[in-house]
């Protein structure tokens, strides 16, 4: 459970030695009580954060709290808080620190380690890569697709094709000395 939010703001300000004249207001004390879980809810709809909201209602019940002898109609006050609660969340929106500059030129992002900066090499490669794998035999294709692409160990891809560990282990082998001598790929490294 919530504990109120400000009802005690008189005390505070005596403890702290702020004197104020007639700054003890039983009707704000009351209005906080009747009222707070409402405009609570408000202030989280202002917020992503519980905490925050909590903060922004103690900020606004502040401000009404040292205008309460001005305030006139006070039969309107919902909306005298829910302005201040608008107005103190729009501030703190705008003071926010700001970590995005607009510029004229967008800068290049920085390539990623142990890959190209260009796409365009990326999926030539990647093609290339592709038509190396379909010229391998079908049974060499298969073994270095469900090992490298499919990401499978050797036990689980010797049970897929119902052969032993070690035919898995010899013909990957070959097929990736065949990669390794293919003249498409020989360019690229």
């Amino acid at each position: 459970m919530t504990t109120p939010v400000c009802t005690s703001a008189s005390e505070a300000a005596t403890s702290a030695g702020l004197s104020f004249p007639n700054a003890t207001y039983p009707s704000f004390t009351s209005y906080v009580r009747a009222r707070q879980p409402v405009l609570l809810r408000t202030a989280r709809s202002l917020t992503a954060n519980p905490s925050d909201a909590e903060d922004l209602l103690q900020t606004a019940l502040t401000k009404t709290y040292v205008a309460w002898e001005r305030i006139e109609d006070h039969r309107a006050l919902d909306g005298y808080v829910r302005r201040a609660l608008l107005n103190t969340r729009t501030s703190q929106w705008r003071k926010r620190k700001v970590d995005e500059f607009a510029c004229d030129e967008l800068p290049e992002p920085e390539p990623v380690a142990g890959q190209d900066a260009d796409p365009a090499e990326q999926q030539a490669l990647h093609d290339a890569m592709w038509r190396a794998i379909m010229r391998l035999p079908a049974r060499q294709r298969a073994m270095v697709v469900l090992r490298y692409y499919e990401d499978l160990s050797e036990v689980q891809t010797a049970e897929v094709l119902g052969v032993s560990v070690g035919t898995v282990k010899s013909a990957v082998s070959r097929a990736l000395g065949k990669l390794r001598e293919d003249p498409e790929l020989t360019l690229v490294r």
